[in-house]
């Protein structure tokens, strides 16, 4: 299928610029399924898109020829091919806002030399909210008009299924199910008078030819002003702080009184309930990309989603009056796999027990690396009764193992095996390298080799290490 859609966007490249392109250059994807090419002939150069959903393809179409009449900053649409799906766009380069703020980062210059930027990027949002809204025709929209209550509970249940039952999180369905009703209800009166970008976020802007350009939103349709500022300023993995988002806030607010008259304190009223229905709809799809389709920016960004929830609820910013949604709020809070940790500067070992029965540990550090050691064969204490209830931690678990000849084999093995990693990636300069064992239940075996191989790389190695014992709660 790749190789036909590769063929379609060549001939509609010769059909646009009268010269064969080259051989179209797959760029990295993200959360859809769309496929994106570069494509280029001597001095013509573009971005060629297939878009196998035809509804979002109309959508992204017809927006990109209105706001392109409004002059708001959008790439050009060059050429289309509806019916195969394909079009052609100016090729607006590979720098986002997203990457600028990292190197902000690494350079030293953060925020001052970002603040600019985001102020730049809310005014922009205006034109998009205020004048993109007008004379938009908002029947092309998918999969609905406007981000109303049908919308709303949409996120909510995609959270629901997608990320709070698939970690295993216990709930009320009903009680929830209440709280998600008076929560969209509570939502839905902030109003849908406006243009709703949806997913406007640093990712979506790219800087080109010294501004701002946006791109990905099909999504979009009429909804609240609240939305998309709690999206930039609340995004996961830009992690800005608390006193940024608040500077960045006040200066939007400024603009929206400017445009429209309406008070801060009215704008307000709203904001916090839709900083959080953005983060629970981005669980929902991290939850979907990361945990279900294992892919790894997904999971990566799970923990500061969680942190910004965190953040919430110390600051007393969760809507009142929803008492099932807050508790499992807390819930997810208190999940240890995926709290929020600093990047290590220098090479730490995360060393993990887990049950098979539920799964292999997961990397959230998106290296890939490491072992995962299988501790099945081994003697199990756990099949004797005055062992069962105890853990690899306790005493008389680890004198029944440490005399067990085969146990001593196996983790000299393994230590040799990790030894050998932990000097490479030293010498490469990596920070991450993950180690699991794991056993039936993971309770005795797994967790008596993982604290061994802990005492080992700390005092053989001298090397950092993260020591998390999954099923030991």
């Amino acid at each position: 299928m790749e190789s036909l859609n590769r063929k379609n966007l060549q001939k509609l490249f010769l059909q646009t610029f009268g010269e064969k392109a080259g051989i179209p250059v797959k760029l990295p994807g993200a959360g859809s399924h769309r496929e994106y090419y570069r494509m280029d002939f001597g001095g013509s150069r573009c971005i060629g898109v297939y878009s196998p959903d035809p509804l979002e393809t109309r959508a992204f179409l017809e927006f990109t020829k209105h706001f392109s009449g409004l002059k708001l900053n959008v790439p050009r649409l060059l050429a289309e091919d509806a019916d195969r799906g394909i079009y052609l766009l100016q090729d607006l380069g590979d720098i986002t806002l997203k990457e600028e703020v990292d190197q902000s980062r690494k350079e030293g210059d953060y925020p001052g030399r970002i603040i600019p930027l985001y102020k730049k990027a809310l005014k922009h949002l205006i034109r998009f909210q205020f004048e993109g809204h007008e004379s938009l025709d908002y029947n092309v929209c998918v999969p609905r008009q406007e981000f109303d209550k049908q919308s709303i509970l949409w996120d909510l249940n995609h959270f629901k299924y997608y990320f709070i039952k698939l970690l295993g999180i216990p709930f009320d369905e009903q009680a929830l199910e209440n709280d998600f009703q008076a929560f969209s209800e509570r939502l839905s009166e902030a109003g849908t008078d406006h243009f709703l970008y949806r997913d406007f976020q640093s990712r979506n802007i790219m800087i080109f030819n010294d501004d701002l350009y946006f791109v990905d939103y099909q999504g979009g349709r009429r909804g609240a002003l609240q939305y998309d500022v709690a999206s930039l300023l609340f995004e996961s993995r830009v992690n800005l702080s608390h006193e940024l988002r608040e500077e960045l806030l006040e200066y939007y607010l400024e603009l929206v009184q400017e445009e429209t008259g309406m008070p801060g304190v009215e704008f307000k009223k709203h904001y916090y309930s839709f900083v959080l229905i953005r983060i629970l709809q981005v669980l929902g799809a991290y939850g979907l990309r990361g945990i279900v389709e294992n892919k790894a920016l997904f999971l990566q960004s799970i923990p500061f989603a969680i942190r910004n929830i965190e953040w919430m609820r110390e600051n007393s910013l969760i809507p009142e009056g929803l008492p099932e949604l807050s508790a499992c709020l807390e819930r997810i809070c208190r999940l240890d796999e995926w709290k929020f940790k600093e990047e290590p500067e220098e090479l730490t070992v995360l060393i993990s027990s887990f049950s098979y029965k539920k799964g292999l540990p997961r990397d959230l550090s998106g290296n890939g690396g490491g072992f995962v050691f299988d501790c099945r064969a081994l003697p199990n204490p756990g099949r004797e009764e005055k062992y069962r209830s105890l853990t690899g931690k306790d005493m008389k678990v680890i004198e029944f193992l440490e005399v067990k000849q085969e146990v001593k084999e196996f983790l000299e093995e393994t230590f040799s095996l990790v030894e050998k990693s932990v000097a490479e990636y030293r010498s490469r300069g990596f920070n991450n390298l993950m180690v699991s064992y794991g056993c039936t239940g993971g309770q005795h075996r797994s967790v008596y080799s993982a604290e061994r191989l802990e005492d080992y790389i700390k005092n053989e190695l001298k090397v950092n290490t993260m020591l998390v014992h999954r099923e030991l709660k």
